[in-house]
């Protein structure tokens, strides 16, 4: 997931300020992302899962980074593409739901972890954080293409 980050900031770095401060909350959420699951896999024998502040930390990265694509971001890039033709409006149009349906799981984990520190819950931490970097993965990979559809393919 680094990489694909590395490679969108050297592809769009510099080419929008929104775009360059977005790109720089996914880094600073994958590296998050990474240090919680540098504390897998989960054995309550020898391993102790990231304590609740971190784990809150994570969570508040996670809704930011969520936050800025949703209303921020997206709408301006859907917009954007529209006024490019049909084509690229048929991409955006796409490629949004799809998005939007990672946003779920993502939703989902945070509902889960972000304040709750009961044993019971943790023990599926790890599972849940492998499924939420899976759903992240698959999330940037849409983003983007919704990004290259519109500075790369339809530049001006």
């Amino acid at each position: 997931m680094l990489s694909r980050l590395e490679r969108a900031q050297e592809k769009w770095g510099g080419s929008h300020s929104v775009i360059d401060a977005w790109l720089a909350e996914r880094q600073e959420l994958l590296l998050q992302y990474y240090k919680l699951a540098g504390f897998s896999p989960y054995d309550k024998k020898d391993h102790a899962l990231p304590d609740q502040m971190k784990i809150q930390a994570f969570c508040q990265i996670l809704m930011d980074y969520l936050s800025a694509g949703h209303f921020e971001i997206y709408d301006n890039l859907v917009e954007a593409c529209e006024e490019k033709g049909p084509d690229s409006a048929k991409l955006a149009q796409a490629l949004y739901p799809r998005i939007a349906g990672t946003t779920d799981v993502a939703l989902d984990f945070n509902d889960k972890y972000a304040e709750n520190s009961q044993e019971q819950v943790l023990q599926d931490f790890d599972k849940d954080l492998s499924h939420l970097g899976e759903v992240l993965e698959s999330r940037f990979e849409l983003e983007d293409e919704l990004i290259d559809n519109l500075y790369a393919n339809h530049s001006d």
